[in-house]
Order: C-alpha cells, then sequence, then structure tokens
C-alpha cells in the first residue's frame, strides 16, 4: 500500500476505524480481531479508536483493550502499527454522549488509556471534541503537557474549526500532527479544514468517510457518479470514495469504520485505485 505521512511515520494511505466494532450493532469479538488482523495484512498501519468507543458504563475503553488484544495476537512484527485514540468524549451507558474537555480530565483519560491498550507512550493521543464548558486553549493545553512528559508521541485533535485548528497549533508549538473531522461524499463542509491541512502539512483524517456510500445497490440519484465510476473501474463504489477523497491533497488518510474483514480489505484496495480528472470533476460535481 501506498504510504502517507503523520509526523514523521510513514503510515499506511487507508486506515481502519474501530468504532463499529465496540458500540450498537458490535459483533462477537472473533470477527472483530479478525478484521484488525484482516486490516493489517491488506498493508493498514494507522488504527483510530477512543475511549468512548463502548456500550456500557463498565467497559469504558472497550475498543482500546479490543485493538491491544488483536496487535498482541496478530503473531507478526507490529511496531509499525500507529494507534491513534481519543479522550474527551464519554458515554454514560445510556446510549448518549457528553463532553469533558478539562485539562484535569484529559490527563486522567490518558492514564487510562496508556494502560488498556498497554503501552508506555500513546502513538497519537487527539483531542475528541470541543467543550463548551472549557476554554479551548486549556484543553488543548493539556495535550500540549501531556506531549512535553513523553506520555504522547504525537498530538492531534478532531472535530475542529479553522480557527481552532490554527489556535492549537500555535499552542502545541508547531507540533499538531493531524486533524480529523467528518468528511464525505455526504457531509463536504470540512473542505475548509482540509484545505487549511494541506496547507499546514497537517494529516487531515476524515471520519465516516463512507457516509451515504454504504450499500453498492442503494446509492440514490445524489451519488449516481460514485456507482458509474465504480462500475467503469470493476470496484466498489466505496473504493471510489476512498480514492475520490486520497486525490484530494497528499495530506488525507481516510479511516473508514469496519467490523468486518472482507469490508476493510475492500477499502484497502482504494489506495491503488487512480482516478482520472474527469472522473474526480463528476465526482466533486456529485
Amino acid at each position: 500500500m501506498q504510504t502517507r505521512r503523520i509526523g514523521d511515520v510513514q503510515v499506511g494511505a487507508i486506515g481502519l476505524g474501530g468504532m463499529p466494532m465496540s458500540i450498537e450493532g458490535r459483533p462477537d469479538e472473533t470477527r472483530s480481531i479478525r478484521t484488525i488482523h484482516a486490516a493489517l495484512d491488506s498493508g493498514i498501519t494507522l488504527i483510530d479508536t477512543a475511549d468512548a468507543y463502548h456500550l456500557y458504563s463498565d467497559d469504558i475503553g472497550h475498543n482500546e483493550v479490543l485493538i491491544a488484544q488483536a496487535l498482541a495476537q496478530y503473531g507478526e512484527d507490529t511496531s509499525g502499527v500507529l494507534v491513534a485514540t481519543k479522550g474527551g468524549h464519554l458515554r454514560p451507558g445510556d446510549g448518549s454522549w457528553t463532553l469533558n474537555g478539562s485539562p484535569d480530565y484529559l490527563k486522567q483519560a490518558c492514564d487510562a488509556s496508556l494502560k488498556r491498550l498497554g503501552v508506555e507512550t500513546i502513538g497519537l493521543y487527539q483531542f475528541h471534541r470541543p467543550d463548551p464548558k472549557v476554554p479551548y486553549a486549556d484543553s488543548v493545553g493539556a495535550i500540549r503537557d501531556l506531549l512535553d512528559a513523553g506520555k504522547i508521541r504525537f498530538a492531534g485533535i478532531s472535530n475542529a474549526n479553522p480557527e481552532q485548528i490554527r489556535l492549537a497549533n500555535e499552542i502545541l508549538g508547531g507540533r499538531l500532527v493531524s486533524v480529523q473531522n467528518q468528511f464525505s461524499p455526504a457531509f463536504r463542509s470540512s473542505e475548509p479544514e482540509l484545505e487549511l491541512c494541506a496547507e499546514m502539512d497537517i494529516a487531515f483524517l476524515p471520519w465516516s468517510p463512507l457516509g451515504g456510500i454504504t450499500r453498492a445497490g442503494d446509492l440514490g440519484d445524489r451519488f449516481a457518479a460514485f456507482t458509474e465510476v465504480a462500475r467503469d473501474h470493476g470496484v466498489s463504489p466505496q473504493q471510489v470514495c476512498l480514492a475520490w477523497m486520497l486525490a484530494k491533497a497528499p495530506v488525507v488518510i481516510p479511516i473508514p469504520g469496519s467490523s468486518r474483514p472482507e469490508t476493510i480489505q475492500d477499502s484497502a484496495k482504494a489506495a491503488d485505485l487512480r482516478l482520472s480528472p474527469e472522473e474526480l470533476s463528476r465526482l466533486d460535481a456529485g
């Protein structure tokens, strides 16, 4: 698989989003581990998770534990795998999502993630979502402190706007390596953030990148161009969607969520799919 850069590390151009393996509708553990192993077999070396990817109040960090277990069971060298986790978003266990961006909480959350992942240093730690009750600079300041303390190797932010991206990079002393925002054919409002990341040479990690492109036979007229281009290449619309994103800028690394080996294997193939300028224009217009 072609690679792209996060900080000073090269990772596969397609990553794996772990959330579907731990929230509502999650599969059994065996299938999840097979999914993670299939991703590794396909050349994927970026796995994204969060302490909030769980169902119940007593299984916080379920996805982090699952990923650590899958890596330990892989049977081959996983030292080149970058595990990215997040803190600041919470699930009380009733299906809702809440926020806590206080510096003390973020530092405690990082310590807990370190234990669940079984590492001394987290590869990439991301502030999950701005908390309106806490000044953004204070939250990012906690991430800076974790970076300075050596508890995390790289610092990132998620669900941020351009002003917050610039502020975070300033607070981190130019050490912001990634921004993770929602971006897909159905959700394109993060295009300004993508363009800013390209300008700043910071990795842009689209979450839910296949939004709207969920089933090959049920896309609707809105995404007809993806279906047509996929048919021309003999691939899935999902591959076309990810290849379209990769073509937007060298800093883009999509992280499609998956809970089945076959779906992440299909997504990984997008790294090798080349679309013509004409096809990309059609997809942009779609």
